[in-house]
This record gives structure tokens, C-alpha cells and sequence, in this order.
């Protein structure tokens, strides 16, 4: 396809926003890669890792150190939901609203989550310490309502008990 090539070599200007360190690693990150099937994942997945995010000029010099077009990253990062283009708090919350959690409280729990933190789900508190996310399974049915913080599963919880659980990752 003639038409992708096309596109790369279209010079890509990158902000001021983006440090050395990081087109630095950005480049070891894609010379890792390098010609492995399924790389722009990897480096998408690697990138996010480093920064915590993918803002769209991380993209862009990804897209010109790869010589991939920026729809395809734009493609990849937006169907994928592990990848994110805002930035995520310290601690991300996922509240499931699967069906076995949903009907045992999973909603109830967001409310309050929303109510006591003020965060919408998507959302980032404005101290970039917690971000509200809604999954639809984390795997513990038989344990729900739950929901998970960084690696913690907290399982069978009731609205009473999230100023606990919050205070100990504050």
C-alpha cells in the first residue's frame, strides 16, 4: 500500500511537552521491537508503562520513530481498552458492574464512590491520586460486589465500607 507509506514520510512535529528522556526511550523502546509481529502493540503497551498514558504527542513520535501512520496508532489505542489517552490517577478503581455484581450492590457502590470522591466513572480525582473506572467482570463472581484497586481485590463489599478501604491508599 503505497498510500501508508505515503503518510509516514510526512514529517511529524512533536511539543515541546515531550522530554528527551522520553523520545529516548521511546526510540529504545521501538529499536526492541523492531520487526516483531504485532510491535506497535507492544511499544503502545510499553510507552504507557514508562509515561502512564498516551497523550496524542507521544503518538505522534511513536508513529514517526515506527514510520506507521497515526491513524493506526490512533486505531489501536482507542479500541483497545487497556490503553488510555487522559491521564489515570496513582490508584485506578474498578468497580464491576457484572451481572452477579451489579445485582448484589455493584451500582451502589459507584454512587458512593461518586458521591464521596466526587469522580465520575472515567474520571480522574483533581489531585491525580484515584480514577474511577466501571469493568464489566473481574472474574470473582462468587465474591461480589467487587472491585479492585491497583492489584487489590476487595470482595462481598458494602457502600459502609469504602471510607476504609479509600483511607488506605491515601
Amino acid at each position: 500500500m503505497k498510500q501508508a507509506g505515503k503518510a509516514t514520510s510526512t514529517k511529524v512535529k512533536t511539543s515541546k511537552a515531550i522530554g528527551s528522556k522520553t523520545i529516548q526511550q521511546i526510540k529504545k523502546i521501538v529499536a526492541a521491537t523492531d520487526g516483531q509481529a504485532g510491535a506497535p502493540i507492544r511499544v503502545l503497551q510499553q510507552v504507557q508503562e514508562f509515561i502512564g498514558y498516551l497523550p496524542p504527542d507521544v503518538l505522534e513520535a511513536i508513529s514517526k520513530e515506527m514510520k506507521i501512520p497515526l491513524s493506526e496508532l490512533y486505531g489501536i489505542t482507542s479500541f483497545y481498552s487497556f490503553f488510555t489517552m487522559v491521564p489515570k490517577g496513582k490508584y485506578v478503581i474498578q468497580v464491576c458492574l457484572g451481572t452477579s455484581c451489579y445485582v448484589k450492590g455493584g451500582q451502589k457502590l459507584l454512587d458512593t464512590l461518586n458521591k464521596d470522591l466526587g469522580l465520575e466513572s472515567g474520571g480522574t480525582s483533581p489531585d491525580g491520586k484515584f480514577s474511577l473506572q466501571t469493568v464489566r467482570c473481574i472474574g470473582c463472581c462468587g465474591l461480589s460486589p467487587v472491585l479492585a484497586i491497583k492489584e487489590d481485590v476487595h470482595r462481598k463489599v458494602k457502600p459502609s465500607q469504602l471510607k476504609d478501604i479509600m483511607s488506605s491508599y491515601r
